[in-house]
């Protein structure tokens, strides 16, 4: 394929994706700003793993400044997979700007650089978020005009830049809609992270409603085949990456309690105005175009998830969780 410039590596689809990669001996430059806004030690976690392998480098820079540009002239890439990216819906609400600076700054940076230096093949990483209000299950033909958070409206606002590009200059782009990514070393802001390690740990876990809201829960295994699956397309393409199968908080709190032999305790919130009731995704178009479906059903993938904790939990004990 060439060389390929991966944004977000040291993030939990970004460093999946790259493993994959390197792992079909592909050329790897990974680029991240190893920011805090969740714990960095699983961020340092992920880069040393990648460290390993002799055909990945890494820069660490913020994809929003415009001197990027100087380390994708140097490098000269073949492709960028832009999985750089700030997530997190209440987050957004708190500091709406900086989700901005990445996901639409970051990511108008990169085609320019793109544009630039003649790159024609360019992924971009987008969100389940923008089909809140949407009828379900969600495809990629339905409006999604109508975001209701700050990280949702910068997600849109950099797939239609994507579009641009395209347009005018004949880059080949796949936009990826991702559903609820989750899996061993996934984010701490993220449900299944949070509950497995409150559960073992005999804590309170926070449910936002009365636990019938209902998730896409997508394997990152999956999710990052996926991924990589699309740099086989050409032209301009939006696609849903899910399990499909929505499941809701209760069933998983119940899995994990199973699978860890342990009871929550659960304390219920109020439901946030920003988050969706459910997520599906219809996937009929990432089978037919990319020839993809998931292939971790919730449990396995769960127990996976729960098997990497135990043997790193030497060190995940301190890892610090967020909303």
């Amino acid at each position: 394929m060439g060389k390929i410039l991966v944004t977000g590596a040291c993030g939990f689809i970004g460093w999946k994706v790259c493993e994959k990669l390197l792992e079909r001996g592909e050329e790897v430059l990974g680029v991240d700003d190893l920011n805090d806004y969740y714990d960095v030690r699983l961020k340092n976690w992920r880069l040393e793993k990648l460290r390993k392998n002799k055909n990945f480098l890494f820069v660490k820079f913020d994809i929003s400044k415009k001197e990027i540009r100087y380390i994708v002239k140097e490098a000269k890439p073949d492709i960028i997979i832009n999985l750089a990216a700030r997530a997190g819906v209440r987050a957004s609400i708190e500091n709406p700007d900086i989700y901005y600076q990445t996901n639409v700054i970051g990511n108008l940076n990169l085609l320019e650089c793109a544009k630039e230096f003649g790159i024609k093949k360019f992924i971009y990483s987008s969100s389940s978020s923008l089909y809140a209000g949407c009828k379900i299950p969600f495809s990629e033909d339905l409006p999604v005009n109508e975001p209701i958070s700050p990280y949702a409206a910068s997600k849109k606002a950099g797939e239609i830049t994507c579009f641009t590009y395209h347009y005018l200059y004949g880059i080949d782009i796949v936009i990826f809609r991702y559903f609820t990514v989750y899996g061993p070393a996934g984010r701490p802001d993220m449900s299944i992270f949070k509950f497995i390690k409150l559960i073992d740990e005999e804590k309170e876990i926070t449910v936002y409603g009365d636990g019938t809201q209902s998730r896409d829960f997508t394997y990152i295994d999956d999710i990052a085949e996926g991924t990589i699956s699309g740099l086989n397309l050409s032209g301009f393409h939006i696609i849903n990456l899910g399990s499909s199968f929505p499941h809701s908080l209760n069933e998983v709190i119940k899995i994990i309690e199973e699978k860890l032999n342990k009871k929550a305790k659960i304390v219920y919130a109020p439901f946030p105005k920003t988050d969706l009731k459910i997520t599906y995704a219809d996937i009929t178009k990432a089978k037919k175009l990319l020839n993809w479906e998931p292939k971790t059903k919730i449990e396995e993938g769960i127990e996976k998830t729960i098997l990497w904790y135990i043997e790193n939990k030497h060190w995940l004990k301190y890892i610090m969780l967020k909303d």
